[in-house]
C-alpha cells in the first residue's frame, strides 16, 4: 500500500476531517477516525485534522439537563458514562490511529477526552494529540482553560501541550475551540515558530468564520479550523437519558464550518456547514514566506525588550514521588 511520504518541498497536502461521532461511544468513533485516517492517506494527505472532542464525543447534554444542578442523580450517571467512554493514552486507546499515521506517514490532529492517570484517572481534559508521521503521539494539549459550561464536565489543563512540531516545511502547532481567543496562547506557538495553525472546535461556523481568518492575518500563517457534527438523532437511546437530552435539544446541534484560510486570510476552503466528509487542500510555504515580508509577530515586528511572555510548561500533577527521583 503506498504511502504518502512528506517531500522536502514547500508543499503540503491537509485534510479537513469535518465529522459526526459515535456520540459518547469510544471504540466506534476511534473506528470511524481510524477510517478516515486511511482515506487521507490514500488521497496523499500529510496531516489529517479532526474537531475538539470528537473522541468519544462533545459534552452537549450539559446545557440541556440543568447541568448546574448540584448533586444531580441525572448529571452523576451521564458523567459516569463519559468518564468510562474517555480515552486512556495509557492504556493504549489511541494505538490503532497511531498505527493508521504510521502506515500512510500522514501527521494526526485529534480532539479527545483524555482521562489522564497523571492526574488519578478519574477526571476529564480536552486534549488535543498530536500524532506525528511515524506513528507516535509527540504532545498532548490539555485546553486550558474550558469554556462556561465545559468547566462542570472538563478539568483546567496546563502548558506542557504548548508545543509545535516540523511537518515538511512547515512548523505545525494547535489550540482547542477558545483557546484560540487567547492571544498569549497564540503568541507562544507563534514564538515557537509556527506557520501552520490548528484550530479544533466541536461544530459551528459562527466560531470558524470570523476567527479563522483573523488568526491567519496576525500570524501570516495557514490556519485549519475544523469541527464536528452534531445532530438530535445522533443521540441514541442507549446513551444514559437520552430522551431528556433530546426533548431540549434542537435539531442541529453542531453544524460543522471548517475552514482554511492561507497567511494573507482569504479562504482556500470556505468553511463547510451541514456535511459530513474529508476536505483537501495543498497549500504553500512560500506564501507564508512571501507574508512574512512586511509582518512577523514574533519576528521582525516584536519587542522583546520591551514586551515578553514566559510560558511555564510543566505538565502538572498533585503528586511527586521523591523515590523516582
Amino acid at each position: 500500500m503506498a504511502k504518502s511520504i512528506i517531500q522536502k518541498s514547500d508543499s503540503l497536502v491537509v485534510g479537513l476531517a469535518q465529522i459526526t461521532p459515535i456520540w459518547l461511544n469510544r471504540e466506534k468513533t476511534l473506528n470511524k477516525v481510524t477510517d478516515y485516517i486511511n482515506q487521507a492517506g490514500k488521497k496523499g494527505c500529510h496531516l489529517v485534522v479532526f474537531g475538539e472532542a470528537i473522541i468519544p464525543g462533545y459534552p452537549f447534554w450539559v446545557e440541556r439537563t440543568n447541568g448546574a444542578k448540584f448533586n444531580s442523580p441525572l448529571q452523576k450517571e451521564i458523567h459516569s458514562h463519559y468518564l468510562d467512554q474517555a480515552v486512556q493514552i495509557e492504556a493504549g486507546d489511541l494505538d490503532s490511529l497511531c498505527q493508521a499515521a504510521e502506515e500512510y506517514q500522514i501527521a494526526v490532529y485529534v480532539g479527545t477526552i483524555e482521562r489522564p492517570a497523571d492526574r488519578g484517572g478519574h477526571s476529564l481534559y480536552c486534549s488535543l494529540v498530536y500524532i506525528d508521521p511515524e506513528g507516535i503521539i509527540q504532545s498532548v494539549h490539555r485546553k486550558l482553560m474550558p469554556t462556561y459550561e465545559e468547566r462542570l464536565v472538563w478539568s483546567i489543563g496546563d502548558g506542557h501541550g504548548l508545543q509545535v512540531h516540523p511537518l515538511g516545511a512547515f512548523t505545525v502547532g494547535g489550540l482547542n475551540c477558545w483557546e484560540n481567543w487567547m492571544p498569549l496562547s497564540r503568541t507562544a506557538l507563534y514564538g515557537l515558530g509556527e506557520d501552520l495553525h490548528v484550530a479544533v472546535w466541536p461544530g459551528s461556523e459562527s466560531n470558524t468564520f470570523d476567527l479563522t481568518k483573523f488568526i491567519a492575518k496576525e500570524s501570516r500563517s495557514y490556519v485549519i479550523s475544523v469541527s464536528g457534527l452534531m445532530r438530535k438523532e445522533d443521540i441514541t437511546e442507549d446513551i444514559p437519558h437520552a430522551n431528556s437530552i433530546k426533548e431540549n435539544s434542537t435539531d442541529v446541534l453542531a453544524n460543522g464550518g471548517s475552514c482554511l484560510a492561507g497567511p494573507d486570510g482569504e479562504w482556500v476552503i470556505e468553511p463547510v456547514v451541514d456535511k459530513e466528509g474529508l476536505f483537501v487542500a495543498e497549500i504553500d510555504h512560500n506564501r507564508v514566506r512571501e507574508e512574512r515580508q512586511n509582518f512577523d509577530p514574533t519576528g521582525h515586528y516584536s519587542r522583546p525588550d520591551v514586551t515578553r511572555l514566559t510560558v511555564n510548561r510543566d505538565r502538572q500533577t498533585i503528586v511527586k514521588l521523591t523515590d523516582q527521583d
